[in-house]
């Protein structure tokens, strides 16, 4: 898959795949190797992708469900057998851990193996007699859900697989025409995808493309009227400008958080304290950092915090970091330099502020050591600002009131983890936290790929999760039959 030589790696267009006339590189992060070079497409192979995708709308929709099913099967299918090999190009354009990078893979196959499987129960409609009143007579109403046309995804670079699978799956599944850009730091997960799919038959021309546009040419596709859904994840600052620039359109945003992971009074004895630690500090670096749910504020209860900050601290500095390609290896390098750069001036904001840097703060290239800071003050920019790196501080709290109160002190709501055994605990937490999620007797962490995944606040709007995002790509729309004998 990866490519150092002279040709480009092409992209996608309606289901084909092309080469422009500019290229760019993809560097491994850990060691600054060429991994591959894609080739960009032109605005006349731009044009040629979204025409496409708006003249197969129709016959998309149309298509049996079998038929979009078997394309989704086959992709789960193929992405399992090359497992390893996918990996490693995870690990190469991302450098993300080759352990971390399987898992990714593997939740690639679930997301299309669910869509598969949603695809084939998908749109069997709603019937509603409606002679509940008189005017209603002989008249039965059929509701089903069609697409609000072609979809525009915009995927990160954190999880260069699974995310464009969230994007790309849903669509198929629901027939709704997609174009597909890539995060120009990480394409290459996102173009052998297109590989698989062009593996499928009966998919109209049109249905999919993948282009590795840059950034600054995206305007224009998003205000593009022939694509009037936009699904985006990325950062808040792009997520908001998208949503302001075209408010006519359905735009979904999961745009990212600082999640808390709170563990409260009930949750200490030895065993508790040593899975919260140890889910803790596997999940504040796991992807470096670079998760919109990695732990980035532990909130402990006063009677826990100090045998837990003991635990999550030795925790922390056992993560091994290093090599991504090796398999012994826990935390790798952020995505680039400038990501690295960018983390240690936050933590030296913090530190300048009064913070207290208890492990970690220290930057080799693009590698970040796994860092945990106790007393951040309020107003440094870790306190209100996503981290994206390997990060977290210690906060010590009086009872559930406040520490549910700083969970919600956050213009963020994405997840958060609660620890506690007691089940009242559990279910006021579910009721008072604004969040898209609550995890209990985990970190905040833990995502299912089928259940509904999405942010309140700055974190955005929509839900990712097959049948969910499924949902967001369509509208209802009602058949009212008549003269019927009921």
């Amino acid at each position: 898959m990866t490519s150092t030589g002279a040709a480009p790696y092409p992209f996608w267009v309606a289901g084909r795949p092309a080469t422009g006339t500019d290229t760019f590189d993809v560097t491994n992060s850990w060691d600054g190797s060429l991994v591959a070079r894609v080739g960009v497409p032109t605005e006349e192979q731009v044009e040629q992708a979204v025409a496409a995708a708006a003249a197969a709308q129709h016959a998309f929709g149309a298509t049996p469900a079998h038929v979009r099913a078997a394309a989704l099967d086959h992709v789960a299918k193929r992405l399992a057998e090359r497992t390893e090999e996918i990996a490693r190009l995870i690990t190469a354009e991302n450098g993300k851990p080759v352990k971390w990078a399987r898992g990714e893979v593997g939740r690639a196959v679930s997301v299309f193996r669910w869509a598969a499987e949603e695809a084939r129960r998908f749109n069997s409609g709603e019937a509603q007699r409606l002679d509940t009143d008189p005017g209603g007579v002989g008249r039965l109403a059929l509701t089903r859900r069609f697409s609000h046309g072609p979809v525009l995804g915009i995927a990160p670079f954190n999880f260069p697989l699974n995310l464009v699978a969230h994007k790309v799956a849903p669509a198929i599944a629901v027939g709704a025409p997609i174009i597909l850009k890539p995060a120009p730091a990480t394409p290459l997960s996102a173009l052998l995808l297109g590989e698989l799919l062009a593996e499928t038959t009966g998919l109209p021309e049109g249905a999919w493309s993948v282009l590795t546009v840059p950034n600054e040419r995206m305007p224009a596709l998003v205000q593009d009227p022939r694509l009037p859904v936009i699904s985006f994840t990325g950062s808040d600052t792009v997520g908001h400008q998208i949503m302001d620039s075209v408010p006519r359109k359905h735009v979904t945003l999961e745009l990212g958080g600082n999640a808390a992971a709170v563990v409260l009074a009930d949750w200490s004895s030895e065993e508790d304290l040593e899975w919260a630690a140890t889910r803790i500090a596997t999940f504040a670096n796991y992807q470096g950092g670079q998760s919109c749910i990695s732990v980035q504020r532990v909130i402990a209860d006063a009677s826990v915090y100090d045998a837990l900050a003991e635990k999550v601290l030795a925790k922390v500095a056992a993560q091994v970091t290093g090599d991504p390609s090796d398999d012994a290896t826990d935390v790798g390098p952020l995505v680039s330099e400038a990501a690295a750069e960018r983390v240690a001036a936050w933590v030296e904001d913090a530190a300048a502020k009064g913070a207290k840097v208890l492990t970690g703060g220290e930057r080799d290239g693009a590698s970040y050591a796994p860092t945990v800071l106790a007393d951040l003050p309020d107003d440094a920019i870790l306190a209100t600002a996503e981290a994206f790196g390997p990060v977290l501080s210690l906060h010590r709290v009086n009872g559930a009131d406040e520490a549910f109160a700083a969970v919600n002190d956050s213009r963020f709501g994405l997840q958060a983890g609660v620890f506690t055994h007691d089940l009242q605990l559990a279910f006021r937490a579910h009721r008072e936290l604004e969040v898209g999620g609550v995890i209990i007797g985990d970190a905040p962490s833990y995502r299912a790929d089928q259940m509904p995944y999405g942010g309140v606040k700055d974190s955005g709007n929509g839900r990712e999760g097959v049948k969910f995002a499924m949902a967001d790509y369509t509208y209802e729309r009602v058949l009212v039959l008549t003269g019927l004998d009921l």
